[in-house]
C-alpha cells in the first residue's frame, strides 16, 4: 500500500469518525433541550405550589 493510499484511507476513517461524532452531538443537544424543558415545567409547578401554600397560610 502506498503512502498516498494510506493517507486516503486515514481521511476516510476521519470522515466516518466525524460523522459519528456529529450524530452524537446532535443527540446530546436534543436530550439537553428536552431536559431544559422538563426543568422549566418542574420549576413552574414548584412555584405554583409555593403560591398556593402561601395563600393557604394567609387564610389560616
Amino acid at each position: 500500500m502506498s503512502r498516498f493510499e494510506i493517507l486516503i484511507e486515514r481521511v476516510e476513517q476521519l470522515k466516518r469518525r466525524n460523522a459519528l461524532l456529529m450524530a452524537q452531538e446532535k443527540s446530546w443537544r436534543e436530550e439537553r433541550a428536552l431536559l431544559i424543558d422538563k426543568n422549566e415545567i418542574a420549576r413552574r409547578k414548584v412555584e405554583s405550589m409555593i403560591v398556593r401554600l402561601k395563600a393557604l397560610e394567609q387564610d389560616s
